[in-house]
């Protein structure tokens, strides 16, 4: 119970210190909707510490420069060599901590609540195969990703699906990526997305992903 509390002291903390145009929307589904697979405590932790620090940091970056505020942050991120060098850093790694988690949270669905229709897997054995050739790509690109950082799966400008991985708080939208488009599908591996649960086990987290992935979601992005 003290536990609790103190955590919940920490969150009223982290919230009234929040700066400028850029919120955390709340998550779209309790802390621990999404167990067995992820743990409610690392759901808790993740977003109202981790999230709630790159969303408060990147909003402190452009205090000096108020005028970014009314961009959206993919915008920022496209044109991240042309923002003032001193917050270069600061947005793009508070900034896409910010957009990489709030994109991830709705990755995200209780258990058994989605499923990949019959139009999502054509799209995916057209582009790898089969689901499940698709899924081992996945998971490869999310197992060798060295340290921290991000799986994606990409739906290029020419509309070609593609999977890849970025290091830290990277993501498709920045300009030194090696593939650019529309993020459809992304994991968080940094050891504090799974740690609690699944120590140095990433493969395991990895695996129980795909038990709560929001398969309606990467629908929604892919524009189907």
């Amino acid at each position: 119970m003290k536990r609790l509390n103190l955590l919940l002291l920490l969150s009223i903390c982290f919230s009234l210190i929040s700066y400028g145009q850029f919120k955390q929307t709340p998550l779209p589904y309790d802390y621990k909707a999404l167990e067995p697979y992820i743990d409610s405590t690392t759901m808790y932790i993740h977003f109202n510490f981790h999230h709630a620090a790159y969303t408060n940091n990147l909003n402190k970056a452009l205090e000096k420069y108020p005028e970014l505020y009314k961009k959206d942050v993919t915008e920022l991120f496209k044109n991240l060599n042309e923002l003032p060098t001193d917050i270069q850093t600061a947005v793009r790694n508070n900034g896409g901590g910010y957009y990489n988690h709030s994109l991830f949270w709705t990755m995200m669905a209780p258990a058994g609540s989605t499923k990949m229709s019959a139009k999502l897997e054509k799209a995916l054995t057209a582009s790898f195969g089969s689901v499940d050739a698709f899924k081992t790509a996945f998971e490869n690109a999310a197992m060798t990703r060295f340290g921290s950082g991000w799986a994606w799966l990409v739906k290029e400008p020419s509309g070609k699906l593609t999977i890849y991985s970025t290091a830290n708080q990277d993501n498709p939208f920045m300009p030194d990526s090696k593939v650019k488009g529309t993020p459809v599908l992304a994991l968080d591996v940094w050891e504090h997305a799974y740690y609690l649960k699944y120590q140095n086990k990433r493969a395991a987290y990895v695996k129980a992903f795909w038990s709560v992935v929001n398969w309606a979601e990467v629908e929604k992005q892919m524009g189907m």
